[in-house]
């Protein structure tokens, strides 16, 4: 097996230059979605980050066919649909999670529709699904850190007012909050990081990069600053353990990060301090 010493050696090696950007990118990617899904934990909404990961499918497909940006493609197709359920929404017979389920199942219909024009097609196919970290250039490296400054500065700007929408959506109607515009900007702010994450951890396999490391800093801390701050760390531990595992061991990538970030959480989930399994036994046997 690949030892952590030949694979910085590897890091360093000319012959494997999408390596390290691999390596760049998924942190980064894993970062941001560790600050952005601890809305989405506290929301309750795990949901909508493998709709959304859906719904910007199009706009990917759409992108690859004309050699365009990926990032656009996915950032358009994404607001889009985001626009959509939020507005449709609004009908409250009809409950989010099912106007949701609509839009973005649609959404990824349509993109598989237009990948079947795309030369190649099984072989993109299968690096839009699962990631693929040969793919990642330069210039994916400046626009996800350009997407994630973007993230996490609107994130901390608004901090308050999603928080508030997130606990009681009909008090911060009547503390006359922007709900619908909050709403979009959440949306969109999720777009933005599923997008980012495509190159490395797939289509498929995004929402755990999203939900994980958030629920995982849930179990340690009940500060919200705190919660954002151990998600992206653990985002970033997870990506960073998952790619080195995967290149030592030949498996796939995105899948290697997420078992990595969903082992952190299971031991989080049994030993952590204040909440965990083993210590909450501890504390209600010596109460009794």
């Amino acid at each position: 097996m690949l030892t952590p010493i030949d694979f910085i050696q590897d890091l360093f090696n000319p012959l494997l230059s999408f390596l390290p950007r691999a390596l760049v990118v998924a942190v980064m990617a894993a970062v941001i979605c560790g600050v952005i899904g601890t809305h989405v934990v506290l929301r309750g909404m795990a949901f909508i980050g493998d709709a959304v990961a859906h719904s910007v499918f199009p706009g990917l497909a759409v992108a690859f066919v004309l050699q365009g940006s990926l990032l656009v493609g996915g950032l358009v197709a994404g607001a889009i649909t985001a626009l959509l359920v939020a507005f449709f929404s609004q009908n409250r017979r009809i409950k989010e999670d099912s106007v949701i389920g609509i839009f973005f199942a649609a959404a990824f219909a349509l993109g598989l529709v237009v990948m079947s024009f795309a030369p190649g097609y099984s072989g993109s196919l299968q690096s839009f699904l699962f990631g693929s970290i040969t793919g990642v250039s330069r210039q994916d490296i400046v626009n996800v850190a350009v997407a994630g400054v973007l993230v996490i500065g609107i994130t901390l700007l608004l901090n308050k007012e999603l928080v508030a929408v997130s606990l009681d959506r009909e008090m911060a109607k009547v503390q006359r909050l922007p709900v619908l515009a909050l709403d979009i900007v959440l949306y969109f702010l999720v777009t933005v990081a599923v997008v980012i994450s495509i190159h490395t951890i797939g289509n498929i396999l995004v929402l755990a990069l999203l939900v994980t490391p958030a629920a995982t800093a849930r179990l340690l801390t009940d500060k919200l600053p705190t919660m954002m701050a151990l998600g992206a760390g653990v985002g970033a531990i997870s990506a960073l353990v998952g790619m080195y595992l995967s290149w030592a061991i030949n498996i796939p990538t995105g899948a290697t990060i997420v078992l990595t970030a969903t082992t952190i959480f299971l031991l989080t989930w049994l030993f952590a301090p204040k909440h965990g399994i083993l210590f909450a036994g501890r504390k209600v046997g010596r109460a009794a």
